[in-house]
């Protein structure tokens, strides 16, 4: 049944042999892709911050709508669960609909739900349309990197995904911070309300720059042509399957993972799930996800390794704040400065990383970011608890430069073998691999960090006993210490143990972090001979599609 056959306008003319853009209405060339590139890194940024920004905001917004914190976090979890179904089927959804009605599609409802979220007046109601969020921003990241990858030459390409690159990594880094900054100075709704003026200007600007490349065209033409066809099957495989493995994910930790029956029974349907999704892909003529793209050795090394980066960016985002405030009493605000500073690395290497990516080998540059990315993380595990500012916003600066020589040699050899045409569902993979990357990282890493702590901790209790010298010598300094301060002496030495017991946890904490920096140097690391098997990435220049 062909749904939308009286809503297709007829497609211009595949673009000439030379290649070339399509035209615009400025009329195309250089300038035009420039122009281009900020426009569709800004929609990713948008969607990307919107992760990570109401974080900080979820104690406020408990309290404004009268929920319990628990509660409050499915704000995060409806928009991680709904986002990750729809980001690896948006190529799918470009050929089905057209790239850029799609991408319009998505900016509006993405806008719209961002004030609906911002006037939600229930906890309930704001959960319904994050989820709605998550939905309609699933797209914007997989078709801006399709975009950029469909209108820049190869020679150009590193430079183009240096826009984007400093979108999606950038916004991870400042969205506490500026979450912070908004719920501290105006109101948590800001955090949502924020989007609105944003989306309406991105609208403007993608009406007059982006066009379909001619592939995509083609592709929507055909489609149309034998009658809309959609595979429901494999759709609800994947929903069910990454669904429950996003709420696995972010709620594993929180409900001591498997001794939770609501976890456990999660993870068997979704690992259910997401198994039938595979094989009834793969023998699909018209699958909603191309699975088979994988058996490209470049890709599949290239997902791999964006699967990781995904898990130690999001991961370490979310272990630095939370060590500076658990440890050294920072505030969220001077939490967010610490990891700030590389950001802002980040966003000044991503040009150099781009020119130097059409001369300089591909694998021996990823290979560079991923003993950076190890050597800041070494550098993290010697931290104690009189580090100052400085020292770790330098570390986390190091670790930037890594990252910055990761992201972009990565996503620009990774459609290396890739026909044109695939450069959508392509996208979606490798967005969907750093997007799960992400969650994975986030919860193996607290996972560690909450029982590396109660594992420290038990060794550390056997010394204290009355047998132990040092324990004796140090309960008596601060009892009497405590003694002086005023009070009977039982109610000093009760006091000093207390401390004593207190002093126990932050080093056993300590320790958890430091682990938790250790494990994270040892994978980078151990990631290295991966790339070996890439395949080196030739910039000759060659015809591009339309933007």
């Amino acid at each position: 049944m062909n749904m939308q056959r009286g809503l297709v306008k007829p497609p211009r003319p595949p673009a000439a042999p030379g290649g070339g853009a399509s035209s615009s209405p400025a009329g195309d060339g250089e300038s035009i892709r420039w122009l281009l590139a900020p426009v569709v890194a800004l929609a990713a940024f948008m969607e990307v911050l919107d992760i990570s920004i109401a974080n900080v905001s979820l104690p406020h917004i408990a309290g404004d709508l009268g929920a319990s914190q628990d509660e409050s976090t499915w704000i995060l979890t409806s928009y991680l669960v709904t986002n990750a179904i729809v980001l690896p089927i948006s190529g799918w959804l470009s050929s089905v609909l057209g790239r850029k009605r799609f991408y319009m599609l998505c900016i509006t409802g993405f806008a719209i739900s961002s004030m609906f979220c911002g006037m939600a007046p229930n906890l309930d109601l704001l959960i319904l349309f994050r989820a709605i969020q998550g939905v309609t921003g699933g797209g914007l990241q997989p078709v801006s990197q399709a975009i950029l990858a469909d209108s820049f030459p190869p020679r150009q390409r590193g430079m183009a995904f240096a826009f984007y690159g400093i979108a999606v990594v950038f916004a991870p880094a400042i969205g506490p911070t500026l979450g912070g900054f908004i719920t501290d100075n105006f109101s948590w709704r800001w955090v949502f309300l924020i989007n609105v003026p944003v989306g309406v200007t991105l609208l403007f600007l993608v009406q007059a720059m982006v066009h379909d490349p001619a592939h995509v065209l083609a592709e929507r033409l055909r489609r149309l042509t034998e009658g809309f066809r959609m595979d429901y099957l494999g759709f609800g495989f994947l929903a069910l399957g990454l669904g429950l493995l996003q709420v696995v994910l972010d709620k594993g930790e929180q409900d001591d993972w498997f001794s939770s029956r609501l976890i456990l029974s999660c993870s068997i349907v979704a690992a259910l799930a997401l198994v039938a999704f595979i094989l009834w892909e793969l023998e699909r003529d018209d699958p909603i996800v191309d699975l088979r793209l994988l058996r490209n050795g470049n890709f599949a090394v290239a997902n791999i390794l964006m699967l990781m980066l995904g898990f130690v960016l999001l991961g370490s985002t979310v272990l630095l704040p939370l060590f500076v405030q658990t440890l050294l009493g920072y505030t969220a605000t001077e939490a967010g400065m610490v990891i700030s500073p590389g950001g802002f690395v980040i966003m000044a290497m991503m040009p150099l990383v781009g020119r130097m990516v059409t001369r300089v080998d591909t694998r021996a540059m990823i290979a560079f970011g991923l003993i950076t990315c190890s050597f800041a993380l070494y550098k993290m595990t010697v931290f104690d608890l009189q580090v100052d500012f400085w020292t770790i916003a330098i570390t986390r600066m190091i670790q930037g430069v890594g990252l910055a020589f990761l992201f972009i040699p990565i996503n620009s050899s990774y459609s290396t073998g890739l026909p044109p045409e695939k450069s959508g569902n392509a996208s979606a993979i490798i967005n969907l691999s750093r997007n799960l990357g992400g969650s994975i990282g986030i919860s193996i890493l607290t996972t560690i960090l909450s029982q590396r702590t109660q594992y420290h901790q038990a060794l550390m209790v056997k010394h204290v006993n009355p047998t132990n010298p040092q324990y004796l010598s140090q309960l008596a300094s601060l009892t009497q210490a405590m003694h002086t301060q005023g009070g009977t002496l039982a109610a000093a030495t009760l006091r000093a143990q207390g401390m004593i017991s207190q002093m126990l946890d932050q080093q056993a904490t300590l320790l958890a972090y430091l682990d938790d920096f250790w494990f994270l140097a040892v994978l980078f690391v151990a990631f290295v001979p991966l790339v070996l098997l890439m395949k080196r990435t030739k910039f000759d220049g060659g015809p591009i599609s339309a933007h």
